[in-house]
């Protein structure tokens, strides 16, 4: 791990994290949502010309190639698997746990379907940086303490009604609270992953591998670009606008980050 590379690339300084508290864990993970995006054209593949998908790895210095030294983004095995491994590099010795995210049914997808980091401090934590829009932009705690983001949006765990799983992972944007995964509070290897991860990356019925999404967040809500539209969510107001297919590996770069090789297969 080069942490100072990594760090530079969510925009903090070495300085800034020297204390492993939660302080600082919330800062990183505040950096790293706003500016390493969710997204899947290494699975999906580019909407709008020829290039295809490389796929993912779970190898930690492949992630790493990918969202720090090419500046891209990724999902959950990829952004959490690396996140991860700096804070371990840092000294808070993150759990690594099986998570299943839920639903507009409240049914879970398929086991392990999301990665996930527990830190102990003065208390339990849930840290997640791999999840689309909304995404928490610190940590949780366990013990059901609400925790409201610079936007607005209310965070909180509870404990799991599922025989298999500990908590339940909700938000709240208005009135509701909405559940977004649950998760077992045991530590899992990374190869624990990778059939689920080669699911999703693979299957034609898998989420990941239709149409893609790139969504980060920002200092005020977020943006999610799709093959058509570019959303944005600034103060709770929401704006919509249609990207037609010669501008949008512009807005993909200008307003993302992303910037994707022109020609030939195996550039995302």
């Amino acid at each position: 791990m080069d942490a100072d590379r990594y760090l530079a690339r969510i925009g903090l300084d070495p300085s800034a994290v020297e204390t492993a508290d939660r302080e600082t864990l919330s800062d990183l993970v505040a950096a790293h949502a706003t500016t390493v995006p969710f997204e899947t054209l290494a699975t999906a593949d580019d909407p709008h010309g020829e290039r295809a998908g490389r796929g993912v790895s779970l190898a930690p210095a492949d992630c790493f190639e990918k969202v720090v030294e090419r500046r891209r983004g990724g999902f959950c095995y990829e952004l959490n698997g690396l996140f991860g491994w700096l804070l371990d590099d840092l000294g808070y010795e993150p759990t690594r746990v099986a998570s299943m995210m839920l639903g507009d049914d409240g049914d879970p997808s398929p086991p392990a379907d999301h990665l996930t980091h527990v830190v102990d401090l003065d208390r339990r934590y849930v840290v997640d940086v791999g999840m689309g829009v909304p995404r928490p932009r610190g940590p949780v705690p366990l013990d059901g303490t609400a925790r409201t983001d610079p936007t607005g949006v209310d965070w909180r765990v509870r404990p799991s009604d599922r025989p298999d799983c500990d908590y339940l992972v909700q938000y709240r944007e208005g009135d509701d609270w909405t559940d977004r995964f649950v998760f077992a509070d045991r530590h899992r290897p990374r190869s624990f992953f990778a059939a689920t991860c080669e699911y999703l990356a693979t299957a034609p019925e898998s989420p990941f591998t239709g149409e893609p999404v790139v969504a980060v967040s920002t200092s005020d809500g977020y943006r999610k670009l799709n093959p058509e539209t570019l959303v944005t969510v600034a103060d709770a107001d929401r704006t919509e606008r249609e990207v037609a297919p010669d501008e949008w590996h512009d807005v993909l770069a200008r307003e993302f980050g992303v910037a994707l090789g022109r020609r030939g297969p195996n550039r995302t």
